[in-house]
């Protein structure tokens, strides 16, 4: 099987990038088989009432009437003509979604979706992002870094802390129980694959994670091969936390080395320690569904089946968060949205309106867990229409061809169009490949090469 591009077989060199990477933004779009693509970062995931119908308003009036949402929490718009350029920026722009022109592709930020509304969070890690991403906006610097550079958030229950973060930023909550939230607590910075991490100062993290990127983009400029990501350095010029920790220094930022910062972090309640999400599996995102969370208030967990929303599916949601929640919506990285804030009497009413729309809302659908790239007749690089097929494998009770089970039950099922799968998922997942003989099946393992998958050509 073909390698995943977000896995470089063992041993191999990494890429040698002569040009800058083309990623689309919401200024520089991609020209693709069905109109022109924008893609709208929304660092963190989080959208006011305004700014989602400002997103609804340019999918309606330029683009094909649907919002696609992605694997990194953020928003796609399709079909755009041309010469729509000046327009689409002027409705992002007035709605606050575009801070900076020269820094709009680069607010990577993913954040813990749930932090601080359920029972289990240990920290309201939402702070950091948006001091980051002021930070990044107000950085010359950082105009250098890829669209695809990742900064990663994570809350302490390890759900976002596995999605491949260029820097990543762990909440630890101290020996009383305290919350991370800007005034203390303290933090684990990790990046890359690095297993060992640096211990910092809560109110430190996001010039910490600013500092760690700049020092990514020192050695990506010594190793001369154009890398957009800290996993691309060459082993003479891999970035470490202890060469994290020099820029830290520089900064004026105390850290402490932990050698085995990649172990789950714990939370210690007397002599007790244990994990501060109970649920099996935090890497999957929050279960379609109420949360319910500490302060009386629930919050709503939809996703989006394939990741693509309607513009009157969008303003559903749009309008719940606006009449019965807080009045924001958070995008996650699994392609969904958390609607928080909403009193405990109308949840349940408003979640069966989000699924009579057509939303993911329990986790017994069958569309739960199941991804697909856009495909034909969007991309022109597929070998076929791997949407329309997939539905077609739903409605006949197989989102896996030829397995009954699945290879990895309960793990999430992709179908790519090609050999770049795009959009594919993290960790373990099962890969169903469209080839010039048929779709082909494989299980996707993150501690293998692409050489020792496993693999049965349907």
């Amino acid at each position: 099987m073909p390698p995943s591009p977000s896995i470089r077989p063992l041993g191999s060199a990494p890429p040698l990038r002569d040009r800058g990477d083309a990623c689309p933004g919401a200024l520089r779009l991609h020209a693709a088989a069905d109109g022109l693509l924008a893609r709208v970062r929304v660092p963190a995931g989080d959208l006011t009432v305004r700014q989602a119908t400002a997103l609804a308003d340019a999918a309606e009036q330029l683009g094909d009437g649907f919002l696609s949402l992605t694997s990194r929490g953020n928003v796609e718009l399709r079909g755009l003509p041309d010469g729509c350029d000046g327009r689409l920026a002027g409705l992002l722009g007035d709605a606050g979604l575009l801070p900076s022109a020269r820094h709009e592709r680069i607010r990577n930020i993913l954040t813990s979706p749930l932090a601080g509304l359920d029972r289990h969070t240990p920290a309201d890690v939402r702070w950091w992002a948006r001091r980051l991403d002021a930070l990044l906006c107000a950085s010359e610097s950082a105009t250098a870094l890829s669209g695809r550079f990742l900064f990663v958030l994570d809350d302490g229950r390890g759900d976002v802390a596995a999605l491949g973060g260029d820097v990543s930023l762990v909440a630890e909550r101290d020996g009383v129980g305290g919350r991370t939230d800007g005034d203390g607590g303290t933090a684990l910075l990790r990046v890359g694959d690095d297993p060992a991490a640096l211990r910092i100062a809560g109110p430190d993290a996001p010039r910490a994670a600013l500092a760690a990127a700049e020092a990514f983009l020192t050695a990506a400029e010594a190793s001369g091969t154009g890398a957009w990501r800290v996993r691309e350095l060459p082993q003479e010029h891999a970035l470490t936390a202890r060469d994290v920790a020099g820029a830290l220094r520089a900064a004026g930022i105390s850290a402490a080395h932990v050698p085995d910062g990649a172990r789950p972090f714990t939370t210690t309640t007397g002599p007790t320690t244990t994990y501060p999400n109970p649920t099996a599996d935090p890497a999957a995102g929050p279960a379609p569904g109420v949360v319910e969370g500490a302060d009386g208030r629930h919050a709503l967990a939809v996703l989006a089946p394939l990741g693509r929303l309607s513009t009157a599916q969008w303003r559903l949601l749009t309008a719940t968060a606006a009449q019965h929640g807080s009045g924001e919506l958070r995008l996650t990285p699994w392609r969904g949205v958390v609607l928080p804030g909403l009193p405990a009497a109308a949840a349940a009413g408003r979640l069966a309106a989000l699924s009579a729309a057509g939303l993911i809302t329990d986790p017994s659908s069958p569309w739960h867990r199941l991804g697909a790239c856009t495909g034909r007749p969007g991309c022109a690089k597929s070998r076929t229409d791997v949407r329309a097929d997939l539905a077609q494998a739903v409605a006949a009770g197989a989102p896996v061809p030829g397995s009954s089970p699945a290879p990895v039950p309960g793990a999430p099922v992709y179908w790519s169009g090609c050999e770049r799968r795009c959009g594919h998922p993290h960790g373990t997942w099962v890969d169903v490949l469209a080839t010039a003989d048929g779709y082909q099946v494989s299980v996707v393992r993150p501690d293998a090469s692409p050489a020792t998958q496993e693999t049965r050509p349907q």
